[in-house]
């Protein structure tokens, strides 16, 4: 009868905890970052009118993904022109607008890639604030209960060349912020507190400064993980991966690739970090990217001795591969599907989807969904065999990776956030 009560309160505490979870969705890709949504059932059938919860246009242009905290949902977004940066915020369960303001203007803005826009980075949220990223355009922490700006910087150069795409990512009391372009490319802590900066690591000039500056820029959003009780922050950059730690900044080991703009984020998995290459070039031109499985227990130049194997037929320069049970599926670009063994790289299947693709797969209740840049998804069962259980159309433009929260799919298209059940 004495541990009884205990025991309930425990098992309470752990409803909670999960059921906290499966409602929020903190960070690009999902609150642990690894393209997995802690929900137990998602939607299998959709149009641009059928099963939708409501349907919102959100001001100006962006392919940042939303973030969910509670019964709010953030965004950010910009004019096409890069005049005038804004972060909106809508209920959850209603989809009325909550908060819309701008918080950047810019006179004189930097040119972009004409796929790209100049809201692409997705915030990160944790309870009571939220966290906003342009690039070099503006970095901010927002209350979510009074929607009053904490802190801003403005002062984080980048000569991004294509545009921001680099998310935010907070662990402990970093909010970690990449601002990697074509002059002195660099990854910052900044105290989420204040803003200010905790430590800052700019690439070795004396490797990148060999480089032409087109191919010092990168897109990637970094992951931290656990290494034998070593925090490391990893990076796959232009020219190389990095690993950090993740309180001071210091460069643990590297492994070098060469040659430009990576945008897939890094995955841990069993042991080994998955990183991309971004492209590597032939005769010149961008030809293919590579996957590389990495062993993070080393120190100093790894390439030779920690790289347990590489892959690079049809591998994603910007979508993510996700992991389900031992196996990575990877959507590239043009949307070929390939499903490997994530422990030895070994083929298990591939298949060709419909369409080009931005968007990174998400497993959630059950199966991964793949949406491609019209708007065409493909849901399909994780395994050894490539197995379809829907499609559907929302006929609209999706860059934007989907947020699974509760029962329902968070989809950004270019005009309209829909909340779909």
């Amino acid at each position: 009868m004495k541990t009884a009560l205990p025991l309930a309160f425990i098992l309470f505490l752990f409803f909670i905890s999960c059921k906290n979870e499966s409602g929020n969705w903190t960070h690009f890709r999902g609150t642990n970052m690894n393209g997995h949504a802690s929900v137990e059932t998602a939607p299998l059938e959709w149009s641009n009118t059928e099963n939708i919860v409501w349907k919102v246009p959100v001001k100006g242009h962006g392919w940042s993904s939303p973030v969910v905290y509670g019964k709010q949902v953030w965004l950010t977004s910009a004019d096409k022109e890069g005049h005038e940066f804004y972060v909106v915020c809508f209920d959850l369960e209603t989809g009325k607008l909550l908060n819309e303001q701008a918080i950047f203007t810019a006179d004189d803005p930097q040119r972009i890639h004409g796929t790209n826009s100049y809201a692409t980075p997705t915030p990160c949220i944790e309870s009571g604030r939220v966290y906003v990223h342009y690039g070099s355009f503006g970095t901010a922490c927002i209350d979510t209960k009074t929607f009053e700006v904490i802190w801003k910087r403005e002062d984080m150069p980048c000569q991004h060349m294509q545009g921001p795409a680099s998310s935010l990512i907070l662990y402990n009391n970093k909010l970690i912020v990449h601002l990697e372009g074509t002059e002195d490319p660099y990854v910052a802590a900044l105290d989420k507190n204040t803003g200010e900066t905790i430590w800052k690591s700019v690439r070795p000039k004396e490797i990148y400064d060999l480089l032409e500056p087109v191919y010092r820029k990168s897109y990637q959003t970094p992951i931290v993980i656990n290494v034998n009780g070593n925090e490391l922050l990893i990076s796959n950059a232009a020219n190389q991966c990095y690993a950090h730690d993740v309180n001071t900044g210091e460069v643990v080991w590297t492994i070098t690739y060469g040659d430009d703009s990576t945008v897939s984020q890094p995955l841990y998995y069993n042991g080994l970090v998955y990183v991309n290459s971004g492209w590597l070039f032939e005769d010149g031109k961008p030809f293919w990217t590579r996957q590389y499985a990495v062993n993070p227990t080393g120190k100093g130049d790894v390439t030779q001795t920690h790289v347990k194997w590489t892959y690079e037929d049809e591998v994603p320069q910007i979508p993510t591969p996700v992991i389900v049970d031992g196996l990575m599926y990877m959507v590239h670009d043009r949307g070929m599907v390939t499903c490997l063994d994530a422990m030895t790289g070994e083929v298990i299947w591939k298949e060709k989807l419909r369409g080009n693709f931005n968007a990174s797969p998400i497993y959630a209740g059950g199966n991964i969904y793949f949406i491609n840049v019209k708007g065409f998804c493909t849901i399909i069962k994780p395994g050894d065999s490539f197995q379809k259980v829907a499609e559907n159309d929302i006929s609209e433009t999706v860059k934007a990776v989907p947020a699974f929260v509760g029962d329902k799919m968070l989809l950004r298209t270019d005009k309209f956030l829909y909340a779909i059940k």
